[in-house]
Order: C-alpha cells, then structure tokens, then sequence
C-alpha cells in the first residue's frame, strides 16, 4: 500500500473542496485551483481531510501521485509556492519590464526578454542577482524557474550563469598549460 497515497491530507477552514468525479477544485485566499485525477482514484472528504482512494491495486502506481498533485493545490491556495534563483557573474542581471516581462542580461550580444505567465509574479532584488519566482501552481513555478536557469544554466569551469538558490555545483578543472 502506498504510504504517502494513504496519508489525509488536512484542509484548512478558509479553503473549500469542491470534488466533481474526477476533477477536484480547490479555492482558498490566494486563488482557485484545479487538479484532474487519474483514472481509478477518487478523492473523498471526512471530517475536515481530504483522502485518496484507488479503486484496485492496478491504480497503485498513480496513487500517491494524486494524493501529492491534491496536496500541492491545497498548500498552493493556502501559502503558494517559491523559488529562488541566483544570477551569478560579471554583468550578468535581471530586470522587471512593466508587470509580465523579465529582461535578463547573460553575457549574450543582445538582453533576452521572458514574458510570464498569467499567475506568477517574479521579485528581483535591488543588485538584480536574486530573483524569486512564486505563485499558486507548484508545476508552473518550477516550470518558469527552470525556463529561467535554462537561458544561461550554470558554467561547469567557471560556475557563472543562472542557478537554483543553495544549488551545489561540481567545478570541472580546466586546461593546464604546457612547460
């Protein structure tokens, strides 16, 4: 039996569940949610938690991945998701254009512009080195996060680039020179 497809999951008192068949809709303070289930699970309300049912032991491999997708709407609704990015590098920075467009300086010939998507906000911090991106949908934020590191992801030599926060990068040896 799947332990973490056997775990409640705990529903605060200002979120609402709404479970219609195989779509589960979760709504709380910071916005509105919808999870789609996999096929042979259900979700059922008791007593203030939420719990994921499979049907037959042949959903077992989809069941604490339903349970996890539910929970992550719920934390999502309730106290939304971060990630937080580093730019490192000589003149390498970020900057908010207007509300939806990041503009990133990478060493590159030209800036590269990334438009958001709706429901996620990006804070940059004064020296343009640290960016957070956050928003309610945990799958869109890593998503975006790791769009962002993909423009300039990080130098095995010289370790300079866009990386995760707390990121543990292994720094390659380069060339020796010849006597």
């Amino acid at each position: 039996m799947s332990r973490i497809g056997k775990k409640p999951i705990p529903v605060p008192k200002d979120v609402t569940v709404k479970i219609d068949g195989s779509v589960v809709g979760v709504q709380g303070p910071k916005g509105k949610l919808e999870t789609q289930l996999p096929r042979g699970i259900r979700m059922e309300q008791q007593d203030g938690h939420l719990v994921a049912i499979r049907e037959d032991d042949s959903q077992a491999a989809v069941h604490g991945l339903a349970r996890a997708l539910v929970n992550n709407a719920v934390e999502g609704v309730t106290k939304g998701w971060t990630r937080e990015l580093e730019i490192v590098g000589t003149g390498y920075r970020a900057e908010l254009k207007g509300k939806g467009m990041v503009v990133f300086n990478l060493g590159y010939s030209h800036p590269i512009e990334y438009p958001l998507p709706s429901g996620i906000e990006v804070a940059i911090d004064p020296k343009q080195t640290k960016l957070s991106v956050s928003g309610i949908d945990r799958q869109k934020v890593g998503q975006v996060a790791a769009e962002m590191r993909g423009l300039r992801p990080p130098d095995p030599y010289k370790n300079k680039g866009v990386r995760y926060a707390g990121e543990r990068l292994k720094k390659k040896v380069g060339k020796t020179g010849a006597k």
